[in-house]
């Protein structure tokens, strides 16, 4: 009786090893195709097969060094926007260069990253892609490091997104996305404007991408002769509720500014309810600027001028650059430019 996969009665090679009369390793090498076996053998093989449904366990086909060739996509939130857009630049392109693509999100959590690298490792992954930024720390350098000599030893290659390089040498690709000068950029717009006392909504200071958002702010302002208030610089993290939280704490606390620049959109989304509840107008009595450029970004009310990262593209390009190296070649880094869009969320200043 011929046996069907279920979760009961799934076969195993060793099923079709007695039915075709071969060995399990016989099996394994015709469905592999890559050891020669005779053509009355192969056929036999594949009738069973066929006669029992029988479908190659895939992890076990990775252990192998066979099947469809993985890349890996390892990141802290996968319900971030702009890690969404870069997760399905990823997915794009691995599929356009015939590799399946696995998604790790780690909530933060170093252990669980470190354990699903290496797990990829184990499986022969032709690449790690990290995504996010993290604190720079020698700690992070030395571990990160390891991580690419492990993955370069079985074959593979470790790539960073926006995440600290390690210095020369290290058999990794960096691919980074212009984070301080966009935020310079952003800044220098609002300050174009005429606004003098801008509030900075920020992530983690011990983090890259939030440390690099900051220092291009700073930056705007002393090209300018300014030096920021440092009470106008307020840190939570990247997500809507802290941008909120934020804001609401700044009203509360009745610092002076006339306009916010958020550093992300989803921290300027969450800052413009607390504007609207308020009672406050964007732009008339307030001007708001976001980070990202996100699409939902020019649907709020008013469409909200920010910066656009090319995530989709960085997603594409990690995966190129990644298959296109030898895993033992030296360290690599990519810079992608950003660019101010301006829409409707930053006003002129008056002083009346």
């Amino acid at each position: 009786m011929t046996r069907k996969n279920g979760e009961a009665g799934r076969s195993t090679i060793r099923d079709v090893a007695a039915r075709a009369g071969v060995s399990a390793s016989t099996v394994s090498r015709v469905l592999a195709g890559d050891y020669p076996v005779s053509a009355a053998t192969r056929t036999r093989v594949l009738r069973a097969v066929r006669e029992m449904d029988y479908v190659a366990d895939a992890r076990a086909k990775a252990v192998a060094g066979v099947g469809t060739p993985t890349l890996a996509f390892v990141l802290e939130d996968i319900t971030g926007p702009s890690f969404a857009h870069m997760a399905h630049g990823v997915e794009r392109e691995a599929a356009r260069l015939g590799h399946l693509s696995l998604v790790c999100s780690t909530d933060g959590d170093v252990r669980r990253e470190l354990e699903f690298i290496e797990m990829m490792r184990a499986q022969r992954a032709a690449a790690v892609i990290l995504v996010g930024g993290a604190a720079d720390t020698p700690e992070y350098r030395e571990r990160t490091r390891r991580i690419a000599d492990s993955l370069a030893s079985a074959g593979s290659r470790l790539v960073l997104c926006g995440r600290p390089p390690l210095g020369p040498g290290a058999p990794v690709t960096v691919i980074e996305y212009d984070n301080e000068g966009g935020a310079h950029a952003l800044a220098a717009h609002v300050l174009a404007q005429g606004h003098r006392r801008v509030l900075f909504l920020g992530g983690k200071p011990d983090h890259t991408t939030a440390m690099g958002r900051v220092r291009g702010y700073l930056a705007a302002h002393r090209a300018r002769g300014l030096e920021p208030d440092p009470a106008l610089l307020l840190h939570g993290d990247f997500t809507r509720d802290s941008g909120h939280r934020l804001m609401r704490e700044a009203l509360a606390r009745k610092l002076e500014f006339t306009a916010v620049v958020a550093a992300t959109d989803m921290v300027a989304a969450g800052a413009l309810t607390a504007l609207h509840e308020a009672g406050l107008d964007v732009p008339g009595d307030m001007s708001l600027a976001g980070y990202d450029d996100i699409p939902f970004a020019r649907d709020l009310h008013p469409a909200l001028t920010t910066v656009h990262v090319p995530y989709e593209e960085l997603g594409r390009l990690a995966v190129r650059t990644a298959l296109g190296h030898g895993a033992e070649s030296a360290d690599e880094h990519l810079l992608l430019g950003t660019h101010v869009v301006v829409r409707d969320s930053v006003a002129a200043h008056s002083s009346h």
